[in-house]
């Protein structure tokens, strides 16, 4: 067995069972928590992403004083500020940092799906290349629903996927659990 994959394999998970289940049960909670406040959800994806950026900013200015030549450091020191700026102000509006967010989540599912389209497309003759497509249109809809809403939408997209991704989790780790345990007893 490769060292990479000495630890995963179905004994040693099954001995963690219960790990999966209460994780997964956690999940769920949380995951309806943030489903029926998916305002609150929102807000706290925004602070969550502010506070990526705050620490990657920090992380950038002061990689830019370990580069030589001033140049450098000062575009690192500039970029690194305007990580650490744009995360305070996502601090202290949530609620404008999340119409941001939502319209570049809407450009973004848009484009992946567009380019989904033109990949499953070239897919010719290959098994699978037409669900290739259909994610694509359905990831580009879904894009163009989004952006069609927006900016009303801003309050509640957010936190509806993290709600839905936490809920999505916790129902995976639960089975996972549950099927361990069924294939171990």
């Amino acid at each position: 067995m490769t060292e990479l994959g000495r630890g995963f394999g179905p004994s040693h998970l099954q001995v963690k069972w219960g790990w999966f289940v209460g994780i997964g049960i956690l999940l769920l909670i949380c995951g309806a928590v943030a489903l029926v406040n998916l305002i609150a959800a929102t807000v706290v994806s925004v602070y969550y992403v502010g506070m990526l950026m705050v620490i990657g900013g920090i992380l950038s200015i002061a990689h830019g004083f370990q580069v030589k030549g001033w140049e450098s450091a000062i575009l690192w020191a500039l970029g690194g500020a305007l990580y650490v700026l744009a995360g305070v102000f996502a601090f202290l509006n949530p609620i404008l940092a999340s119409a941001a967010l939502t319209l570049m989540l809407a450009a973004a599912l848009i484009v992946t799906g567009v380019v989904r389209v033109i990949v499953g497309l070239r897919m010719k003759g290959v098994s699978g290349g037409g669900w290739i497509v259909f994610a694509g249109v359905v990831t580009a809809l879904a894009g163009v629903v989004i952006a069609i809403g927006w900016p009303v939408n801003s309050l509640w997209i957010l936190g509806a996927f993290l709600a839905i991704d936490l809920l999505m989790q916790g129902w995976s780790l639960l089975f996972l659990g549950l099927a361990l345990r069924r294939a171990g007893g």
